[in-house]
């Protein structure tokens, strides 16, 4: 799911964190990350895994980023934009309801195999999501909160688009309480 990891992690770091200048593009990078790296790899070797989510939709993956971010940048800016990717994970995480599979959570932890998914082959599991009507719904409530994000920034002006194309900021204050 793109669209509804997009939305719903924009608007949960949003409303949580409170913070309007927050980088959206690391963020966004995060929420995608775990299936950018898992879903080829699963998909490709479904025989081996039957499943497509894999280290990446562990905590284990998001903490060490987390860790990497905290060794390589100081105070700052960029500490906070690449905190981001790791925020965005651990959203990701919580969207997929990963506490469903916690032998991929909490990889390695509880042994080097992950949570399989019922399917048995590839193909099935990629038609299982293309006919689920809940993917359809999340994807449709994902794209609403996107749409209208980009219409209280007025991303459709040019100034306001560069903006947030070169900061990742958006211009639209977060309504109190």
């Amino acid at each position: 799911m793109l669209f509804w990891h997009l939305g719903a992690s924009i608007a949960i770091a949003r409303y949580t964190f409170r913070d309007e200048k927050m980088d959206l593009r690391f963020l966004a990078l995060g929420a995608l990350l775990p299936d950018i790296v898992d879903t080829p790899i699963g998909l490709a070797m479904w025989d081996s895994f039957q499943s497509v989510r894999l280290v990446a939709h562990s905590l284990l993956a998001a903490v060490a980023v987390m860790v990497l971010v905290l060794i390589r940048t100081r105070r700052g800016r960029p500490r906070r934009r690449w905190m981001a990717v790791a925020v965005g994970m651990l959203f990701h995480l919580f969207l997929d309801a990963m506490w469903d599979s916690q032998e991929t959570l909490l990889w390695p932890f509880l042994g080097t195999v992950f949570s399989e998914q019922a399917y048995a082959t590839a193909g099935a599991y990629v038609a299982s999501v293309i006919s689920d009507p809940l993917v359809w719904a999340l994807e449709v409530v994902g794209v609403a909160y996107l749409l209208v994000l980009a219409r209280r920034g007025n991303l459709g002006d040019s100034a306001a688009r560069n903006t947030f194309v070169q900061t990742g900021v958006i211009e639209v204050p977060i309504p109190e309480g």
